[in-house]
């Protein structure tokens, strides 16, 4: 089973496609790739930088998911090909899971390629969960002197 919650330190667990859930964190897993999407130029992150990005359906014969592939990772996923992921999390991307590698993740072709019919009938992808809205940061804030103010700026006379 995946990990679904951790406390201190987080060691990665091997995982089946078929087991993962919104909340998986610190997975490895195993997968051949089925298709690779059209790469698409995004302007993301905080400075706004722009990115590619592209989607590979992954899996093996528990099921199959969405991998989100950012710059560098692009090239070197291939259809039929066998990869590897290790320290993987599973995000909500419009209430749909998809598998990510991030900062602390590691992507690599497999030595050894995966000889299973992968089960595209159980796209974990298709289906839909209720995604937690992120609280919205309008309202009263207070100051690091413990008053409360409203807006962005204090105004200094």
């Amino acid at each position: 089973m995946a990990v679904e919650s951790f406390s201190g330190s987080r060691q990665p667990v091997d995982v089946k496609v078929g087991e993962l859930t919104p909340a998986s964190r610190a997975v490895n897993v195993k997968a051949k790739v089925i298709s690779k999407t059209e790469v698409r130029n995004i302007t993301a992150g905080r400075d706004g930088a722009p990115h590619r990005v592209s989607d590979a359906l992954v899996g093996d014969e528990t099921g199959c998911v969405y991998l989100t592939l950012w710059d560098d990772n692009i090239e070197k996923v291939n259809e039929g090909s066998t990869i590897t992921i290790g320290n993987g999390y599973v995000t909500l991307f419009r209430g749909n899971m998809r598998l990510n590698i991030g900062k602390y993740g590691t992507l690599e072709i497999a030595k050894e390629p995966l000889e299973v019919e992968v089960n595209t009938e159980n796209n974990m992808s298709s289906k839909v969960y209720e995604q937690e809205r992120r609280p919205f940061r309008r309202g009263p804030r207070r100051d690091f002197g413990g008053r409360e103010r409203r807006g962005g700026f204090r105004r200094r006379y």
